[in-house]
């Protein structure tokens, strides 16, 4: 198990020690380690007992179940109160927002246990009466709810990315020389998907031993479902080789896509295509790549011969808004800097919570300077990469940022992002944001949202008043590039563009290996066309400084 693995067992365990009303200094405990064990760099695998007890925060209990988890996969304390916790409130553990004092309420005060039987009693009515909800808080968690079962049986794209390499390589390995694709939503690299597909030019799966590569396996005519050792939902498409494009292009384009794709070329039979790209060239247009094949937009782009030329990871040169231990980061600002660097890029942007952020250790008026010092030091020493100096600073309720003019000056650049108070209707998180937006030392609007794909919905904003604030104040709008959130969601890059806001594709880095979270982001900016012109850190460093100056 992993440190974050391990670390994400003890929350459950406090979490569900709570709903069982178990000694509060206890829970406390496991929700301590969880946050330690989580921020550990050296893998709890490879310390002995002895190493692990040194930890701050670890005590012998703790280090005995952790010794479970790496021996046998579970541990028997957890065990013990799930037997005893319904299947369904276990779940209710999952939604963001909804806390186990509440849900111990709904469990023993009304007899819900599972969220349908919880959904249903919120239509009802019936928390409004019970102690610690009332009609504004029935109404949020019916959202909530709702948000929750229609994420449910979805993944992130990164979730299933490493898993779904692996199984093609497993397959490449089991029928050598067959020709074979990802297809579906991961071929589009969509922010959700629902399972891995995979397009193999095999004429029939009949008689092949899927042992050790599949489990749960049912066949049908022209597909096989199965599930991978890592209980990851597949389906296997089989074609002839004389038709894997026709089927390739078919599975891998989303329905309003192929639909708008149909009635333009109505009366051209593209089946019975060996090739992807002759699909394309059978009706006279530039092949598109799977990223704009989910709307018709991406087919009459490329009808009018206005394909961009999409972003490439390695257009990005610098990395923007990333957090080090002078707030919640785990590593060091040199360690950072180090890093960055010796990936290749050519500058950081080093952006620590501001004062506001109590949670995360945002920075007080004198670590700010504290940090800019270190910097100052760092850029001396790793000339020509360069340190920027920055911050991500709360934008409070009224859309002030969180420092005094005159630190605010004292930066390179200010990403804003909304941290606290997220339930606001449009109309009060369109303004909020605005009003940051129009402060000249605003240069990102971060993650403007605020969503966690998958467990929280965004405050709703209306995104062409956003956009067009950042047109007319010279602010980029970050893409923050987290596989969790992805926000700004790539359908409004478009609008965007045509505005002339630029994009840049933002790690939100809390730790070394963070930064290579701008894959992700990459491929998310792809499917809204952005280029590298329109990516601001796609900028060289002297690019760079010179919007800064702009």
């Amino acid at each position: 198990m992993t440190n974050k693995e391990i670390a994400k067992t003890f929350q459950f365990l406090g979490s569900i020690m709570e709903l069982h009303g178990e000694n509060p200094f206890k829970i406390r405990s496991y929700q301590n380690a969880y946050i330690t064990l989580r921020k550990l760099d050296q893998p709890l695998a490879e310390m002995s007992d002895e190493e692990i007890g040194q930890i701050k925060g670890v005590g012998k209990a703790i280090v005995g179940k952790i010794r479970e988890l790496l021996d046998g996969g579970q541990m028997a304390t957890l065990e013990r109160y799930k037997a005893e916790t319904p299947i369904g409130i276990q779940e209710m553990l999952n939604i963001k927002g909804f806390g186990p004092k509440k849900i111990k309420a709904v469990w023993k005060e009304l007899e819900v246990e599972s969220v349908g039987e919880l959904l249903y009693a919120v239509n009802e009515n019936r928390l409004i009466e019970l102690n610690g909800f009332g009609k504004k808080t029935q109404d949020t968690l019916k959202k909530q709810l709702e948000y929750f079962q229609k994420s449910k049986h979805k993944f992130h794209y990164a979730a299933l990315e490493q898993p779904a390499q692996k199984l093609l390589a497993q397959l490449k390995d089991h029928l050598p020389g067959v020709l074979m694709s990802w297809t579906g939503a991961l071929q589009r690299r969509s922010n959700e998907v629902s399972q891995i597909e995979i397009l193999i030019a095999q004429p029939s799966f009949e008689g092949i031993d899927w042992t050790g590569i599949l489990e749960e396996v049912t066949l049908e005519e022209t597909r096989l479902t199965g599930r991978t050792a890592e209980d990851h939902p597949v389906i296997l498409y089989n074609c002839e080789a004389t038709e894997f494009g026709s089927k390739l292009f078919r599975y891998t384009a989303n329905p309003p896509f192929l639909a708008a794709f149909v009635k333009q070329f109505e009366g051209i039979d593209f089946k019975g295509l060996a090739e992807e790209a002759a699909v394309f060239e059978k009706v006279g247009i530039p092949f598109i790549a799977p990223e704009l094949r989910e709307e018709d937009w991406g087919l009459q782009l490329a009808i009018d011969n206005k394909l961009p030329q999409l972003l490439e990871e390695t257009d990005i040169k610098g990395v923007l808004h990333n957090h080090s231990t002078y707030s919640d980061g785990l590593h060091s600002l040199r360690e950072m800097a180090t890093y960055t660097q010796s990936q290749g890029f050519e500058y950081l942007g080093m952006s620590d919570h501001s004062k506001s952020a109590f949670y995360a250790n945002g920075l007080q008026v004198e670590r700010v300077f504290a940090q800019m010092e270190e910097i100052d030091q760092l850029n001396a020493e790793l000339a020509p990469f360069k340190v920027f100096k920055s911050i991500e600073s709360d934008i409070l309720n009224d859309g002030a940022l969180d420092y005094e003019e005159d630190v605010l000056r004292a930066f390179d650049f200010v990403i804003a992002s909304v941290h606290s108070n997220l339930r606001m209707n449009e109309e009060k998180a369109t303004q909020r944001l605005i009003t940051a937006i129009e402060n000249p030392y605003t240069r990102i609007l971060g993650h403007p949202t605020g969503r966690l794909l998958l467990s929280r919905e965004g405050y709703p904003i209306d995104h062409k008043k956003v956009i067009d604030a950042c047109a007319a104040n010279g602010v980029a709008i970050e893409l923050n590039a987290n596989p969790y959130r992805l926000d700004i969601d790539w359908t409004w890059i478009p609008y965007a563009l045509e505005k002339g806001v630029l994009i840049s594709i933002n790690p939100d880095a809390h730790s070394k290996e963070g930064i290579h979270d701008i894959h992700f982001g990459v491929l998310s900016a792809r499917k809204g066309g952005l280029t590298a012109a329109e990516c601001l850190n796609a900028k060289s460093r002297e690019e760079f400084v010179k919007w800064l100056k702009a």
